[in-house]
Formats: structure tokens, sequence, C-alpha cells
């Protein structure tokens, strides 16, 4: 099978162009290629497919081989790699995923991509979209009791499902303890990826990120999404904030009056070869 290794903020995915290749068994492909020891070590595996309803569409499986809607790192790296590999000459693309289809402005520098903003869409606010079982009409800064601790989650759909917690500090967090707990808990019948967001100042805070399936990762498009609309809820920051994540920075900015997310950012291709599926 031929790939192509991209990331986006050290968010890594293996990506195949099933224009040219044909995976079989995509959720047991993702497992094996994903693995850091014995494939080639990634958060996960990225389809890139026709499309009857936009220019192109997203297959995204995590690292366990579960299915996800939305991918937004690698939404960005799609349309880098589509238009880096003469896949199209349009800068202004649409990639269908299972969490709508979205719509992307290209930077080109030197004929490659650079930079990618994405119209990620409006939150998800209602709990039984999300999923989430609290037992409110929206959940927005909830008590919730994981792991005999209580905390306040903000919960968010940006076609995957996100619990957003404030915290004083992300470096010294213990997350591979704690979200586990989060991911797993009985209030997300789905699973849930988890935001621990630390404020920094008005228009700039700090992300680590527990994704169903894949562990801590180095950055999340659609967390940061819902870490801007949960800030914006809460009142802590500015509607256009910069993220920063473990692997890098994220530009979000919430247009409340539009009623959706605008996330900028790069993609960056890593290498590309063949590999045994076994």
């Amino acid at each position: 099978m031929k790939f192509t290794k991209m990331h986006g903020c050290g968010n890594d995915y293996i990506y195949v162009n099933c224009f040219e290749e044909s995976v079989e068994n995509p959720a047991r492909t993702a497992v094996y290629v994903s693995d850091r020891h014995f494939g080639i070590g990634s958060d996960g595996m990225i389809l890139i497919c026709p499309s009857e309803t936009a220019d192109f569409r997203m297959e995204m499986y995590n690292a366990d081989g579960s299915e996800g809607k939305m991918c937004g790192n690698g939404v960005r790296c799609i349309a880098k790699y589509v238009y880096d590999h003469g896949m199209t000459d349009k800068t202004d693309i649409s990639i269908e995923t299972k969490g709508g289809i979205k719509y992307l402005t290209l930077t080109v520098e030197d004929g490659k991509v650079s930079m990618v903003k994405v119209n990620m869409g409006a939150p998800i606010l209602e709990p039984e979209k999300i999923p989430v079982k609290l037992g409110r009409d929206k959940c927005i800064s909830e008590p919730i009791r994981v792991d005999g601790k209580d905390y306040r989650i903000t919960a968010v759909s940006m076609g995957n499902p996100h619990a957003v917690v404030f915290v004083d500090d992300t470096e010294n967090l213990p997350l591979e303890k704690i979200g586990p707990k989060f991911e797993h808990h009985e209030a997300f019948p789905d699973r849930v990826n988890t935001e621990f967001v630390q404020v920094l100042n008005r228009k700039e805070v700090n992300m680590r990120v527990w994704e169903r399936g894949s562990g801590e990762t180095l950055a999340c498009g659609t967390g940061t999404c819902a870490t801007v609309v949960a800030c914006v809820l809460a009142g802590k920051t500015e509607h256009e904030i910069t993220v920063h994540l473990l692997g890098g920075d994220l530009l979000l900015h919430y247009d409340e009056e539009e009623g959706v997310v605008w996330m900028t950012g790069p993609a960056e291709e890593i290498c590309h070869g063949e590999i045994d599926i076994k």
C-alpha cells in the first residue's frame, strides 16, 4: 500500500490516496500502520476518496481502528495533499466528512500549500447530539465527578464529541491517568475527546488533549474549535484566540453571528513510501 505521512501541529496520520489505492479493511489497517514499533507510527489513518457532493471525501480512523467523524488537522492535510500532488488547482475546495462538508481556503507559497483556513461549521451544544448525558439542555460549565475528583466541563461537538475542562496548569497535568477516565466516563456514550485548557490572557490559551481511540496527541483541530467555543461561552477570552498546543499553534475564530468556527493552521508532509499490509 502506498502511503504519505503528514502532520498538522504534530497530529500525524497516514494518508492513503484512494483514487489510486484500495483499502479492504481500513479499521484493521489503521491499527497496523499506526503502531510505532511494527508499523509506520501515527495517530491514525486517513483515506482520501472521491465524493459525489464535494471536491473530495475524507475517511478517518483512530489508532485503535475506531472511525472518527471529523479531524481538523487531517482535513487541512488533505487540502495540502490534493493541491501539492496535482489533484486540483483550486485554492478554495470542499471536503466531505462524516461531520459535514468543510470548506477550505489554501495559502500557496512557491507552488506548495503552507497554510489552510477551514470553515469548521457550527458547534453543536445540544447534549443528545454530542452526545453527553448530564440531564441539562446545554452542558456549559457543568459539574462532573471523574475518578473521585470534581470537575466542570463544557460539552461541544464539532463532528466529534468534546469535553473542555479549564485548569490552572496544563504542563504538570497527569493526563495519562485522568484522560482515559474522561474518555470512558458513563456520561459519554460514544466516549469523548477531552481538552484541558489553561487561559493565559484574553487572546491566548494553552491546551492539552486526550483523544478517544488515540490517547494524548500533540494537537487536535476539532478540540481547538471546541475550546474557543467554551472560552467564549464562559467569557474567558475574545472570539479570536491563539491555541498553543504541544505540536504548535492554531488560530481560532468563533463567529457567533454566523454561528461558525474558523480554524487556520499549517499542514506538513513528512514522507511517503510503501508498506506491506499483513
